[in-house]
């Protein structure tokens, strides 16, 4: 069943997501070659509950952490660790809270200082492909529409979506109906309608689609080990209007300025 959300429910949901915009802000000023997956986690965690809200998948169905650490062909849901950040890592942050009784969830992608060019490239297709699909995400239009356009844009420059994984409905739950795929035909699946919100977060691989879990159960990494990139937004879809971009970037992109180990693209 899909749960459409008045205005307070959306602002409340605004509310949780800008504090996972916050949080990764934090992230970021602590990103450098050397640290560790499990430093930034404890980072995260330390300031969610500063601000009064819970880690959204620690604990969820058994996850072990706040954050989803995903480290070059490492797509998403990456367990921290001791493993030290390099000089030349990608690394992808998935974060979500819940506060108010509403969930936020985004995810960045972020580059240290000596990561190749052509994965810079992959970023940045990535990052474009998420705001091409949520310009899709219009009261009349569908889930297929979404992920053509995202699919489309991705593969244009010789990249790949992964299938094996879905966008998502966000509400008092942190995964509600529908799925949303990052890739399709246009004008088929659900429609959308005022009040739905949906997080839409394309994966997409450098090479091939193709996925596979490792041993611990969560890990999923490229089959072929080539890099991966993750952005997430939630949005709420609106009548006769752009959708409503509940989270922010805003918060991490001014923190990747300052952070002279980061390249900002």
């Amino acid at each position: 069943m899909i749960h459409y959300k008045n205005q307070e429910q959306i602002e409340l949901l605004r509310e949780s997501s800008l504090l996972v915009g916050k949080t990764h802000a934090e992230v970021v000023k602590a990103i450098k070659p050397g640290i560790t997956t499990k430093e930034l986690d404890s980072l995260a965690e330390m300031f969610i509950r500063d601000h009064g809200a819970q880690p959204a998948f620690k604990g969820y169905q058994g996850f072990p952490a706040t954050l989803c650490l995903s480290v070059n062909e490492q797509v998403v849901h990456g367990i921290p660790g001791d493993r030290e950040l390099k000089e030349d890592d990608l690394i992808s942050v998935d974060c979500g809270v819940l506060m108010n009784g509403y969930y936020g969830d985004s995810a960045y992608t972020y580059a240290l200082k000596n990561v190749p060019e052509d994965t810079q490239k992959l970023m940045i297709a990535t990052k474009e492909s998420l705001y091409i699909g949520i310009e899709q995400a219009l009261d009349g239009k569908r889930i297929g529409d979404i992920g053509n356009a995202i699919q489309t844009h991705v593969e244009a420059q010789g990249f790949s979506v992964v299938r094996d994984l879905v966008g998502h409905g966000l509400g008092k739950n942190l995964h509600e109906e529908p799925e949303i795929f990052h890739y399709g035909k246009p004008g088929r699946g659900i429609a959308l309608h005022e009040g739905l919100v949906i997080c839409i977060e394309p994966m997409i691989n450098q090479g091939k689609r193709f996925v596979i879990q490792e041993r611990d159960g969560w890990t999923i990494r490229t089959a072929d080990r080539k890099p991966s990139a993750h952005f997430e937004h939630a949005i709420a879809v609106r009548k006769n209007q752009q959708a409503d971009i509940l989270s922010s970037f805003e918060f991490i992109e001014e923190a990747i300025k300052d952070n002279e180990h980061l390249i900002n693209i």
